[in-house]
């Protein structure tokens, strides 16, 4: 059971083009997600190295949700699918490592998504929330 006092730290990793691009219609809408939502821009989801997800867990964050061009749209050509088949096995990995793969989320977000974007972010805050904080915080000590 989720302490009802917890808030997690959620870091979201946007895509250049599609994924900063929905966060730059959300603001131009004023649509707001959760304080504890940390954005940081990656130049393709396909680049995005597994190695700044597990830092990320290891560090602190609650969960990992990564965000960028739908399939067929990326403006790298496959990083989509690239990052598609990297986020599941970095699923298996996580869950090998009873952190729970599910910590880590792959959204699709266009440009003018913004709405999409903001409600992901909010959903994903709740579902974290609801699983309650990160394993590896127990190690630190």
């Amino acid at each position: 059971m989720a302490d009802s006092g917890f808030v997690p730290k959620i870091v979201y990793a946007l895509c250049a083009w599609c994924g900063s691009g929905g966060s730059e219609t959300a603001g131009a809408y004023w649509l707001k997600y959760p304080e504890n939502v940390r954005p940081f821009r990656v130049m393709c989801t396909g680049a995005l190295d597994p190695a700044y997800v597990l830092r990320a867990l290891i560090e602190g964050a609650d969960g990992v949700v990564v965000s960028g061009c739908h399939p067929g749209d990326c403006h790298y050509n496959i990083g989509n699918f690239r990052a598609r088949r990297r986020i599941a096995v970095m699923k298996t990995i996580l869950d090998t490592f009873g952190i729970d793969g599910d910590r880590l989320w792959l959204r699709w977000v266009a440009h003018g998504e913004g709405k999409k974007l903001a409600d992901t972010a909010s959903e994903f805050s709740e579902h974290i929330k609801a699983k309650g904080e990160n394993p590896l915080k127990r190690w630190d000590t």
